[in-house]
């Protein structure tokens, strides 16, 4: 990755702190059943949330980070379910590559369109979502509701996305929906359990977007 347009002390000092944080992060780690191209991702993941129960949760289809990886270097946009995720993406990342993030949950829409079907407004938004086009990754940190329904448009060929990043957190539905996720045909990265959120989804997001411009 090139360097910031600025560079200064303070860079520099998080810059060894984050190093320094991986270090530790693999030490305690130990050996991980990741291969090398999904384990930058776990420790992304771990180092975000400091928890490493997530080395044991962590789960990914055979293809999802080298799909990944080429829908971002691709250009394609990412559709997420919170304005959260889209916060913690890099900017700087996403202009390099043009890539655009979608969040439907904020427009009227969504809550028009859940009002009259009876669905939350995360259901909503991701039926809005699937008709936007090139959209590559999908990104799911909060809401269950919008991943089930993600699973349920692929099912019925309304939406086909490269990958889905289903991480939502909680205790109704959360561990369900990314258990389905995982039974799926999609192609997937996921954490099993009640563990997630956006800031997860986000971690997993940049590290992506950073392996993909170290492969420019």
């Amino acid at each position: 990755m090139s360097n910031p347009p600025f560079l200064g002390s303070e860079w520099e000092k998080g810059l060894k702190i984050e190093r320094e944080s991986m270090q530790i992060i693999a030490k305690e780690a130990g050996e991980l059943p990741f291969s090398p191209i999904e384990l930058p991702i776990v420790y992304r993941v771990i180092h975000a949330s400091a928890d490493f129960d997530f080395k044991d949760n962590m789960k990914f289809h055979p293809k999802a980070v080298e799909k990944a990886l080429s829908s971002i270097r691709q250009g394609k946009d990412i559709l997420v379910d919170v304005s959260m995720i889209e916060a913690g993406i890099s900017k700087e990342l996403l202009k390099r590559f043009g890539i655009k993030v979608h969040v439907p949950i904020k427009l009227k829409e969504s809550s028009k369109l859940a009002a009259q079907n009876g669905w939350t407004r995360s259901q909503a938004a991701m039926h809005i979502g699937a008709s936007i086009p090139n959209i590559g990754i999908v990104a799911i940190g909060n809401a269950p509701t919008a991943l089930l329904e993600i699973i349920e448009l692929t099912k019925q060929s309304h939406f086909s996305p490269d990958v889905v990043i289903g991480v939502p957190v909680g205790f109704v539905m959360a561990a369900e929906s990314k258990q389905k996720l995982y039974n799926s045909n999609l192609t997937y990265i996921t954490c099993l359990g009640r563990k997630g959120g956006s800031t997860i989804a986000v971690a997993i997001i940049n590290a992506l977007l950073r392996m993909a411009l170290a492969q420019d």
